[in-house]
């Protein structure tokens, strides 16, 4: 019994050393596998950074290419580009807010989606401007007067420029509505209904102003009131009176208007035609008749036609 006695200690001993090496086993298997961990959590972590970064190269690398396209559309057609310095300057700011938020803290689809409203506005850009030619090409004849109109329009521009606050921080691009196939023309209404285009001074008894207003899914829909300003060789507005019930107000300034019309945004695009009719005894004289539509706070659209 003695012996029995003696032996059972040693026994116990190796015992518990064994379950110690196991224990001590499990819990290197246990950090080695936590490590590896680690690890693969890192390298997601790396590649995450990785896609970041080619998605910044790739917003900044498209933005650089529509800015560029930009500027050589504007040098494509020289003092034109002038009369939409309103409209440039709103393409610009866009363009410096997103640069700003690519340097700091962004979110990708937040920045693309900017990107694609901007990409919106300089379409619409490229569009007035197209219309704009257009012009010019069909009054070849008038060309020098033209020219001299355009810089009419440059220093009026200038001046709305000194009159605005320099737009600093985010620039709201949604509250334009653009417009384009912008056109105006003299018309002789025939038997109440039919209408005939005419440039013939003694012919025309009505003007049709006809015009898109662009698809926007960012302006407030609702009511829209679209004021017309056609105005003679001489400068003289064309009215239906002048009281105060045939003016509104552009950005603190009263302006009269030719024809004023009401039209129910739902942000999709609408095509209208506005016609001003004129009185009996109202005598209109032969030149370049210019046109002006605004929406708002904003003058979205010029245009003009020649009667002779």
């Amino acid at each position: 019994m003695e012996d029995q006695n003696l032996i059972n200690p040693k026994q116990n001993r190796g015992g518990s050393n064994l379950w110690m090496y196991i224990v001590i086993v499990i819990m290197a298997l246990s950090i080695i596998g936590v490590s590896l961990w680690l690890l693969s959590v890192k390298s997601t972590m790396n590649e995450l950074l990785a896609e970041k970064e080619v998605q910044k190269l790739e917003l900044e690398q498209e933005l650089q290419t529509l800015i560029k396209e930009h500027e050589d559309i504007k040098k494509a057609y020289g003092d034109i580009s002038d009369s939409l310095i309103v409209m440039d300057s709103v393409i610009q700011a866009n363009a410096i807010e997103i640069k700003k938020m690519l340097n700091f803290k962004w979110e990708y689809y937040k920045i693309k989606k900017k990107m694609s409203r901007l990409q919106v506005i300089a379409q619409g850009y490229v569009r007035q401007m197209d219309s704009i030619v257009t012009i010019n090409h069909d009054l070849t004849e008038e060309n020098i007067q033209i020219k001299e109109e355009i810089k009419i329009e440059k220093r009026k521009y200038r001046q709305l420029e000194e009159q605005t606050v320099v737009l600093t921080g985010k620039v709201d691009e949604a509250s334009v509505i653009n417009i384009y196939n912008l056109k105006s023309t003299g018309i002789h209404e025939k038997g109440g209904s039919k209408e005939i285009e005419t440039d013939k001074i003694r012919r025309v008894n009505l003007i049709k102003v006809c015009f898109t207003l662009g698809e926007n899914s960012i302006v407030e829909a609702g009511k829209k009131h679209i004021y017309v300003r056609i105005a003679e060789p001489g400068k003289e507005i064309l009215v239906k009176g002048r009281g105060e019930e045939y003016s509104f107000n552009f950005n603190g300034e009263i302006l009269q208007y030719s024809i004023m019309e009401e039209v129910d945004y739902e942000n999709s695009a609408i095509d209208m035609c506005i016609r001003w009719h004129k009185r009996d005894t109202k005598e209109l004289a032969p030149g370049i008749y210019h046109v002006d539509i605004f929406e708002g706070s904003n003058n979205i659209g010029q245009t003009s036609f020649t009667l002779r």
